[in-house]
């Protein structure tokens, strides 16, 4: 699936996304209350940049927990970043946010931001040196000492253990509430267009374009979540 088509399905998705993934909402709360714990230490007045944003969840909960901080919302889909736009006009903090459709090499990298989010994004880039690449725009957009914290799918679909892992995984998101329907997109997506691979991998690829040792932080089911650092 190339950049187009995927843009193409999350506009299609947009109205629906948050209500569609409510059930795994456990999870991305445990993300994002490691994140915060992660980022505690930034700068009352820090800039952060949102990459992939989609509806913007991560934004909806740092902008309550640190009401000094700044935010770049950066997503190709202008459906997602409308609801995103929404969710930061419900919460009161729209005034905080910039919002920019389009892909992140299309960002000004003058501005430098105090950490990065990059959640559910590098996956669905195959090419690794793409993927590389899109780390290497996140870095050049962070300060020295920025962090980036991202999160993916990722296991070594190599070894028969996996198949374990992702009949769990599709068990999860079952009871969670996920259509079958959606499930078995979601299937032929992890084999076809997704680029699970296992975390020392990822961790690699983040290093390759820039970062200090990258180290796991979170892990549920196939979703891991990396911490990494702009050189100070």
């Amino acid at each position: 699936m190339d950049n187009e088509e995927l843009k193409a399905l999350f506009d299609q998705q947009a109205a629906g996304y948050d209500q569609q993934w409510a059930g795994m909402a456990p999870l991305r709360e445990t993300l994002y209350c490691l994140l915060g714990a992660l980022f505690v230490g930034l700068p009352r007045d820090a800039r952060i940049l949102c990459v992939g944003v989609g509806t913007g969840a991560e934004i909806g909960y740092l902008a309550q927990r640190f009401p000094g901080w700044r935010f770049t919302a950066v997503d190709p889909s202008g459906a997602m970043l409308d609801v995103c736009r929404e969710r930061a006009a419900r919460g009161g903090f729209a005034e905080r946010c910039e919002f920019h459709e389009g892909y992140l090499e299309t960002l000004d990298s003058a501005a430098r931001h105090d950490a990065s989010t990059c959640f559910l994004v590098s996956q669905f880039f195959v090419d690794a040196r793409l993927r590389t690449a899109l780390f290497g725009e996140i870095a050049r957009r962070l300060k020295p000492g920025g962090l980036l914290a991202s999160a993916d799918l990722a296991g070594d679909t190599t070894v028969p253990a996996y198949e374990t892992l992702l009949h769990s995984w599709m068990t999860l998101m079952s009871s969670a509430g996920v259509q079958p329907d959606m499930l078995e997109r979601a299937r032929a997506a992890y084999a076809r267009d997704v680029a699970i691979l296992p975390a020392a991998r990822v961790g690699e690829i983040i290093e390759a374009a820039g970062f200090e040792r990258s180290l796991v932080f979170f892990q549920a089911g196939l979703m891991h979540g990396w911490v990494s650092r702009v050189p100070g």
